[in-house]
């Protein structure tokens, strides 16, 4: 039996091609590239050259997550790939990893096994330092804040009432709830304070949301960080903070530019989660990925629920793009975990658990058609131990649906193992679709809310906390009810309950808080026990990442 390699070891095995090379694939000259080396380059973006774009715009997606996993992004790389292997001028647009998920338990962010982005290590680590711009600009605004409190408070800002943290882009449940400015006066003024993980950042979502620079500068100012006494907003423009913010961010907000492990453009830019934010890459890079490719494979983070519903109703009305077709990732093993197989018996054959799984993949089916408007293909991401009863099981149910299972086997072929997926996404990218938003701009706030549960979700009602009915009657009265929801809910169910498998049914959502990005422009709602900074895990993915004296990374996947 062959040895099977790491992530890390298939990558360092591939060599990649001089980044001006890959830029010139797609058309992109070489002097719009500022070069991190000589893999890895940032694009100077005309936004005005957009307007022509006429690429295909393919929306991966999947079933709602489990310990299994599912290979969302392995599927997204792996497809663009397989585009290119039958003849079609592809790139593929994905968000670029978090370190705290690096070192926690997640992992990367650059796909898997012969369907990679590369040059991986980079990717994963400090990549072109655009998650440190976002953090050093966030905790700009927030020096400012409480400097501002210090010398004088001339904007009368309540201490109790500012909502804007510090951020760090580490899993680190030390720093959720801490008490600053203690000591001498000099040192601040004493408050309760904490930290989020810097995906969870405002100005990550500004960025990602952002049509160019002067529109993130404009987005920035309107960043409400706290209330004064009066209970009136105050804003980061109220601070003028924008100008030194958005300098901050004059290279973060380029796209970036790399490479699949068979040389398929990929521009890698931007990273907010879908569970606490909106989970997609920039504008910018998805429009840079329509401009210079025939077909711009994206996704959308976690299920179809979460990132594929932030995908529509806040980065498709901002960017004013749309999907052609909708690819749905799931796997056997996923499936069976839905039906209440134990993870340690995933390998064995069991159809009747497949069965019981299908409704969850069944949802997201029928929300993708009916309630999103669009065509979609179920790909199927191949593991050994999958048999044929049990893929015919899955094939047999989705008939119905007048929608296809295509087998994806891209993590140990690359591009040849996804073939038969991009002529079939090729296929239905020409088909005419009926794209729909789940929700209006002039519905209310809770009209918004109940129409998630309801339509996508397929729960009973949202259900407000006494604090969040007050939050929702302030956000009402200044203005705000049109914007859009980013509803923060756990990743492992439809309902707010991670616990609650498959495909639940009459349960209520409860909106714990509600938190207004102005500046992103969409309204948050935290539901259930999600939290904006995570933590580590019993035995963190850090104790088995190594360097020798070479600079050789080790044990990174």
């Amino acid at each position: 039996m062959s040895e099977i390699l790491s992530d890390i070891e298939i990558a360092s095995q591939v060599e990649p091609k001089p980044i001006k090379d890959v830029a010139q694939s797609l058309g992109i000259a070489e002097e719009d590239l500022s070069l991190y080396g000589n893999y890895k380059a940032k694009i100077e973006v005309d936004p005005s050259s957009f307007d022509d774009a006429e690429g295909k715009l393919i929306l991966v997606t999947a079933i709602t997550p489990t310990a299994a996993g599912e290979g969302k992004t392995t599927t997204s790389v792996g497809l663009a790939d397989a585009l290119t292997h039958i003849g079609k001028k592809a790139a593929v647009a994905v968000r670029e990893p978090s370190l705290g998920p690096v070192f926690g338990v997640k992992g990367g962010a650059t796909g898997g096994g012969h369907a990679q982005v590369i040059p991986m290590e980079d990717i994963n680590l400090h990549f072109t330092g655009d998650f440190h711009a976002i953090g050093a600009a966030n905790n700009l605004l927030a020096a400012l804040i409480d400097n501002h409190i210090h010398q004088g408070n001339a904007l009368n800002i309540d201490p109790r009432n500012i909502t804007w943290k510090r951020v760090v882009d580490m899993n680190d449940r030390q720093l959720r709830e801490i008490v600053n400015g203690l000591g001498k006066r000099a040192n601040g003024f004493t408050r309760q304070d904490g930290y989020d993980i810097v995906v969870a950042s405002e100005v990550m979502a500004a960025l990602c949301l952002a049509n160019d620079i002067a529109d993130l500068k404009e987005k920035i100012g309107r960043i409400i960080i706290g209330y004064n006494y009066e209970g009136q907003p105050v804003t980061a423009h109220d601070l003028k903070a924008e100008g030194a913010m958005t300098a901050l961010l004059k290279d973060a907000i380029k796209p970036n530019l790399v490479q699949t492990l068979e040389h398929t453009p990929a521009f890698i830019h931007g990273g907010p989660f879908a569970n606490i934010a909106h989970g997609c890459n920039s504008i910018l890079a998805t429009k840079l990925a329509l401009k210079y490719g025939d077909y711009a494979v994206t996704e959308g983070g976690f299920g179809a629920d979460l990132g594929a519903e932030k995908f529509i109703d806040i980065k498709c009305r901002q960017a004013g793009i749309k999907p052609s077709a909708v690819v749905l990732v799931a796997t056997v093993r996923a499936l069976k975990l839905h039906g209440g197989v134990d993870k340690k018996e995933l390998s064995t054959e069991n159809v009747q658990a497949v069965k019981d799984g299908l409704p969850n993949l069944l949802r997201h089916i029928d929300n993708i058609q009916n309630v999103y408007g669009l065509p979609l293909v179920v790909a199927i991401n191949k593991f050994p131990t999958d048999t044929q009863a049990e893929l015919d099981a899955v094939e047999e149910a989705v008939k119905e649906y007048d929608v296809e299972v295509v087998l994806s086997d891209v993590w140990a072929k690359g591009g040849a193992g996804g073939a038969d997926l991009a002529e079939k996404v090729v296929e239905l990218a020409e088909k005419p679709n009926n794209f729909s938003f789940v929700y209006d701009d002039d519905d209310s706030i809770e009209d918004k809310l109940n129409k998630i549960v309801q339509k996508v979700y397929r729960g009973n009602k949202a259900v407000l906390t006494k604090a969040a009915k007050k939050q929702l009657k302030k956000f009402e009265d200044m203005g705000l009810s049109h914007l859009p929801i980013c509803m923060a809910k756990t990743q492992y169910s439809f309902s707010d309950d991670a616990s609650l498998l498959s495909a639940p049914t009459d349960f209520d959502v409860t909106i714990r808080e509600l938190k207004v990005s102005a500046g992103a422009g969409f309204i948050v709602a935290l539901t259930g026990n999600v939290m904006t900074m995570p933590g580590l895990p019993k035995v963190p993915a850090a104790e088995k990442i190594d360097i020798d004296a070479d600079g050789n990374i080790t044990g990174l996947f």
